[in-house]
């Protein structure tokens, strides 16, 4: 399967864009896991942990985030928080 487009952004700085595996977002309405060829749609963001596989079968990549909002189209993942790290 082709590679995930991710990016995460805050309004300090592009924090993460690469290609990546899959990518497990904290909505509001529960955690979502995100791959290539996703159904487009739109989320709001509880405070918690992304968790970025670069690879299948890789250890995830954790990050932290506060706020904001997730976009999935077929440009890939956009995490817009109001803060990560």
């Amino acid at each position: 399967m082709a590679d995930l487009h991710f990016e995460l952004v805050t309004p300090e700085k592009l924090v993460f864009s690469e290609d990546v595996h899959m990518v497990v977002v904290p909505g509001t309405e529960g955690e979502f896991g995100v791959l290539a060829g996703h159904a487009a749609f739109m989320s709001t963001l509880r405070d918690g942990e992304l968790a970025i596989y670069r690879s299948a079968g890789a250890a995830p990549e954790k990050v932290a985030v506060s706020g904001g909002f997730a976009e999935v189209s077929e440009r890939g993942l956009t995490v817009l928080a109001e803060s990560a790290g």
